[in-house]
């Protein structure tokens, strides 16, 4: 397979969440590769270390590495990074809309105010650089891509994380609306959604001094992940991980959009009339 043409070295890349986890994982893949990358997260000692971890790898060094500081949930700052970001590079080949947070646990009705963080950070900071980014990159009429980062729960929708599932189904949707626009007004920027597994991140509270639990991938093999799938023109890009095949999903996936077509009750495979179903339909394969 051809390296996907938006991450040629020389190139540039605007990643946000890039202080850890997979933004962090991605960003220093691609200034390994020779690209010039844009960090952007929220102001710290994490996103300095990452970027000072990027231009050690960086074929010219700091030059090719810019730290910018951004709350994704504001758009006049997505607005600034992209300023930031042609300003120093002239370009942008690659936006990865990545940044976001956890902790929308609990019932639809409970905790109004996270519900707005998390909403704000995981659907909203996707919306804006989309805002901010898509149509400087159209004007470019080069080969581009916009990554944006979404999650099995915003497919499949596990009860106790409302807020979250909600940001990542929205993100699924935003992503899809965009793959198709494009095809049409820029074929020549290609449209992802990258969907992770179970991922060792700073998201779910990890640190990088845990260890990472067994069943867990780490963030470089979703960054090189991403890159396989991105060079042969996938959009949906789902991780697998160590617990969870790729036919696992798609079986759980089948039986979600089944209760839609089979008028069963919302979120069935987790209903205590259903389990002995949903166990018996991934024992035989689905159908």
């Amino acid at each position: 397979m051809a390296p996907h043409p938006a991450l040629a070295a020389g190139r540039t890349a605007v990643i946000t969440g890039a202080a850890s986890g997979i933004g962090r994982a991605v960003a220093l893949r691609l200034a390994g590769s020779g690209l010039r990358v844009v960090l952007a997260d929220l102001p710290g000692e994490a996103l300095d270390q990452a970027a000072a971890d990027a231009a050690a790898r960086a074929r010219n060094g700091a030059a090719d590495v810019r730290a910018a500081p951004t709350d994704v949930s504001v758009l006049e700052e997505v607005i600034r990074l992209k300023d930031e970001a042609y300003a120093a590079f002239g370009e942008v080949a690659l936006l990865m809309n990545n940044a976001g947070i956890g902790g929308g646990l609990g019932k639809p009705w409970e905790a109004y105010g996270r519900w707005r963080e998390v909403i704000g950070v995981n659907l909203w900071g996707v919306v804006h650089g989309v805002h901010a980014f898509a149509e400087a990159m159209m004007a470019q009429t080069t080969p581009c891509a916009i990554v944006n980062t979404g999650s099995k729960q915003g497919i499949t929708n596990p009860p106790g994380s409302a807020a979250y599932n909600v940001s990542k189904s929205g993100v699924k949707t935003l992503t899809e609306q965009l793959a198709l626009e494009l095809s049409t007004d820029a074929p020549q920027i290609s449209v992802h959604l990258l969907v992770p597994g179970y991922t060792f991140t700073g998201i779910g509270g990890n640190s990088p001094s845990k260890e990472k639990p067994p069943g867990a991938w780490s963030s470089d093999q979703v960054a090189d992940f991403l890159v396989q799938g991105m060079e042969r023109g996938d959009f949906y890009i789902l991780c697998p991980d160590n617990m969870v095949t790729r036919e696992v999903d798609n079986l759980r996936m089948e039986w979600a959009m089944q209760d839609l077509i089979q008028g069963r009750p919302a979120l069935s495979r987790w209903r205590p009339e259903y389990k002995a179903a949903f166990e018996a339909f991934m024992a035989r394969g689905g159908a």
